[in-house]
């Protein structure tokens, strides 16, 4: 499977295009101002199998040894965010949401509440980076 993308189709999370969704986050040339359109972009990476952009957004006090994008059958389908909490001033913040993937044609659904933390990064700009998550019962 390739990790490219087409510039000019539609975004893995669901909007309708790449370039102006997930795409400037994933090539670097922005960073995700909110917990939420880090979520998208990581969902995305996710269905990219972009194992630099989860390693580079992911908190590194959590962050695992094992691979991320090892389980190549796997085709992410959907993402659907449920809740996006952020309180103003803070530098933390849960995105809700529900991930649809297929795997060996068989539908399967994640359902997580995820925490975010906004920090500076070593250039001193802040970014939001995945913490961790949970599974609440659906």
């Amino acid at each position: 499977m390739s990790t490219k993308k087409d510039k000019s189709g539609p975004c893995p999370c669901g909007q309708p295009s790449f370039e102006k969704c997930c795409g400037r986050f994933i090539t670097g040339g922005q960073v995700p101002a909110t917990a939420e359109l880090l979520m998208r972009s990581r969902y995305t990476a996710f269905a990219l199998r972009d194992e630099a952009y989860l390693r580079a957004t992911w908190f590194p006090d959590t962050l695992p040894e094992e691979e991320l994008t090892s389980e190549t059958d796997v085709k992410w389908i959907g993402l659907d965010i449920k809740k996006h909490q952020h309180a103003s001033g803070s530098d933390e913040a849960t995105v809700k949401f529900v991930a649809r993937f297929k795997v060996g044609g068989k539908a399967h659904r994640l359902h997580e509440i995820s925490n975010f933390v906004r920090q500076p990064d070593d250039s001193g700009q802040a970014r939001w980076y995945y913490v961790d998550g949970r599974f609440p019962e659906d």
